[in-house]
């Protein structure tokens, strides 16, 4: 055997016996397994193996690239995300990219490129581009402006149309691996195992993961129509210890998994779910009311089991969306100016009006309240209906009259080009303050600004004085005595916000230079003054509670958020939030309601033809929380039926079902 993979784990050293084959490979591991251990130890010994080979690694995140770098520094190895470096695989190849941009937009198959209003767009298009196709945080085709998802089809578009891009990334990367391989689109595995054949050179490509932990849609979920026992197919490697989980979840988990692997706890005495060379027993529960109250549960296993919700760091409560996360955690009103605006779906409902009917009236000089009476005109019945709110937007308009009646102030033609979209409130990776930022933030310019402000605050409320000094607009003053004891009573004044609304505290923050407004900021006002004025009223002291939940500073986090993390104690609240792509009564008595659905067919059609996959993808998402807890796990389940509570008392053991 070469040297040094004597003292690899048993599945490392099956990966490099498909190396040596030749074979590319998969490592199937599921939670807590050590997958990332198994990573770093595969770079490492393929770099002592081949000194002078190139190794590409790339994951989800810029948290997890973070991660690995730190584990293994080497010359050789290129740690990034799988954007990064598809954009630095085409970046080069200018013409190239012009070709298929214009081509893309072109082809009426690809909904995500197009460039309205030119059809086609003419092969000369990008012709005069100072600065060529660019890759950045926003997407403007019209300008070859592409951002992260446009990324991906034109990458795949280019290693599908030129085996000889596929060649120079392998004579470049003699090795690639990929971690989280079911967060990854489809488009990427097809072209690291479908364009990637069309060249001739060889290298391996090997990837890392579990298919029961897909959990975002847009995710491959598994490499089944990949695997093989053929050399040109790939090699699933499955890793079944659990090194993280008390033996109770890891038996929870074992009946939640569809894809034939039972994980056992690990034989290495050293690991995190051991003690005193035997597994820990840990705590399950399952606990249902009738009413509901979430406070009651959680006074419940502070009383019975000293769980300390305050601790967010020990302590969890996952909910499945941020919906549900909003009152609790304290930002109810910006939620629901970025999720709930009635009005906004209203004028949503106008653009496609215009759009479907081919109206071809020039509104450029008109408001939304002229253009709606303009559309509203001699139209009766089913006709007026289709130009008027629904009711749920009626109820919202009556309810906010005086917005609405703003809103019909605006031009129409600035006003329909306002986007309003959670993620721009909420999207971030972070569980930590520690964690790197992720690149590609979805949040809009107004909310990265607060952030900053906040950001600024909170350093110097944790004492991080040089590093508040680096990033306050306010350094290149501070000369002498007098001026730093100007910052400290400026940024005091920031600490101390009260009622202050969040206009009040941007304004303030850049009279006293802790934080300047800058172009985005202005510009934001200038081109979104309709969001802009509806944030700007609400008190920055709920923008703060964002950010604590944001920073993983509260007890709370959506189910999602927490893939990838652990915690010593686990409540998990089976509420589907009106979501439809979940549910977890499907999950608990899946046989009875699979059967309901059947008998009521000409009702259900739509839930029947859709159960296996709202079923399959509630699966996944329940594994994933289960299996974060490394000691104790608590399920909420309000007003179960009988047949749930049988299911669960299967699952999780009669004495372990407590009504509260």
């Amino acid at each position: 055997m070469v040297e040094g993979r004597l003292n690899l784990e048993p599945e490392v050293q099956e990966i490099f016996k498909s190396i040596d084959e030749g074979r590319n490979f998969l490592l199937s591991g599921g939670a807590g397994s050590g997958k990332t251990y198994s990573l770093v130890n595969v770079i490492r010994q393929t770099i002592a193996e081949n000194p002078t080979a190139k190794v590409a690694c790339m994951t989800y995140t810029n948290a997890a690239v973070k991660e690995i770098e730190e584990r293994v520094n080497h010359k050789n190895l290129n740690v990034s995300t799988i954007h990064d470096f598809l954009w630095d695989s085409i970046k080069n190849f200018q013409k190239e990219l012009k070709e298929a941009l214009i081509s893309l937009a072109n082809d009426e198959d690809v909904t995500r490129i197009s460039i309205e209003e030119i059809n086609p767009v003419p092969d000369n298009y990008y012709a005069v581009l100072p600065d060529g196709i660019q890759y950045k945080e926003f997407v403007r085709i019209r300008e070859g402006i592409i951002s992260h998802d446009e990324l991906i089809i034109v990458a795949n578009h280019l290693f599908e149309k030129y085996p000889k891009l596929s060649s120079i990334v392998k004579d470049k990367y003699k090795f690639i691996f990929i971690d989280e391989y079911q967060d990854t689109s489809k488009a990427v595995v097809e072209t690291f195992l479908t364009h990637f054949k069309k060249s001739e050179r060889k290298n391996i490509i090997g990837f890392f993961g579990d298919a029961m932990q897909s959990i975002y849609e847009e995710g491959i979920g598994n490499l089944d129509d990949y695997k093989g026992s053929d050399l040109d197919k790939v090699n699933e490697i499955p890793k079944k210890q659990n090194r993280r989980n008390p033996q109770l979840i890891i038996d929870l988990a074992n009946k939640l998994r569809t894809d034939g692997i039972t994980q056992e706890p690990s034989t290495d005495p050293n690991a995190p779910n051991m003690i005193g060379g035997s597994i820990k027993p840990g705590t399950v529960l399952f606990l249902h009311s009738a009413d509901g109250d979430i406070q009651k549960v959680k006074k419940f296993l502070e009383e019975n089991y000293s769980w300390d919700f305050k601790n967010s760091k020990e302590t969890k409560e996952l909910n499945l969306t941020h919906n549900l996360i909003a009152g609790k955690a304290g930002f109810r009103s910006l939620m629901d100016i970025y999720d709930k605006d009635h009005i906004l779906g209203y004028r949503d409902r106008i653009k496609k009006y215009i759009k479907d009917n081919n109206v071809d009236t020039d509104f450029s000089e008109n408001t939304f309240g002229e253009v709606i009476e303009a559309l509203q005109q001699d139209k009766i019945g089913k006709e007026l209906n289709a130009v008027s709110p629904t009711n749920t937007m009626q109820t919202f308009i009556d309810d906010n009259a005086e917005l609405y009646a703003y809103a019909k102030s605006l031009k129409y033609t600035e006003f329909s080009k306002i986007y309003v979209d959670k993620d721009q409130l909420l999207d971030d990776k972070k569980q930590d303050e520690d964690d790197e930022k992720k690149k590609g933030s979805k949040r809009d310019n107004l909310i990265k600004h607060l952030f900053k402000i906040q950001n600024n605050i909170s350093l110097y409320q944790n004492k991080k004085y040089n590093e508040f000094l680096r990033v306050t607009d306010y350094r290149v003053r501070i000369i002498n005595i007098a001026s730093k004891k100007a910052l400290k009573e400026n940024i005091e004044s920031l600490v101390n916000v009260g009622d202050k609304t969040i206009e009040e505290v941007i304004n303030d923050a850049s009279k006293k230079e802790i934080c300047l407004i800058d172009d985005k900021v202005i510009s934001f006002k200038e081109h979104k003054e309709y969001l802009y004025n509806r944030v700007k009223a609400v008190k920055f002291s709920e923008f703060q509670k964002l950010y604590e939940y944001l920073e993983g500073q509260t007890p709370f986090s959506t189910q999602h958020k927490t893939k990838g993390a652990e915690f010593n104690n686990v409540l998990v609240i089976l509420d589907n939030g009106n979501w439809n792509d979940y549910n977890f009564s499907y999950l608990f008595d899946q046989e009875n309601i699979y059967q309901q659905l059947v008998d009521g067919k000409s009702k259900t059609k739509s839930k029947l033809e859709s159960f296996p996959r709202v079923l399959a993808r509630t699966q996944k998402i329940f594994y994933v929380c289960c299996t974060r807890a490394k000691e104790n796990l608590a399920v909420f389940f309000h007003n179960p039926d009988a047949q749930i509570i049988t299911k669960a008392k299967e699952w999780f053991g009669d004495v372990n079902v407590v009504p509260i």
